[in-house]
């Protein structure tokens, strides 16, 4: 199946607390291969990113860790 074909019937997820912000986060699905895609809630028509696991592992450790806190 290609990227594109995946996205089409990709299962999207977001955080159980978003609805707290105002519904600003993101939605996440898993693809083959270990990829990760993520979007915007207010734009999902807009295309997502996709990166690896080993990408999305690194980016999930920072923001536990408080790397991203402003």
């Amino acid at each position: 199946m290609n990227v594109h074909d995946e996205l089409a019937a990709a299962i999207w997820r977001k955080a159980a607390k978003s609805g707290a912000n105002g519904g600003d986060c993101i939605e996440v699905a898993s693809l083959s291969g270990g990829r990760v895609a993520f979007r915007d809630t207010e734009r999902p028509d807009l295309a997502p990113y996709v990166v690896s696991g080993s990408v999305w592992a690194a980016f999930m450790d920072g923001a536990k860790n408080g790397e991203f806190d402003f």
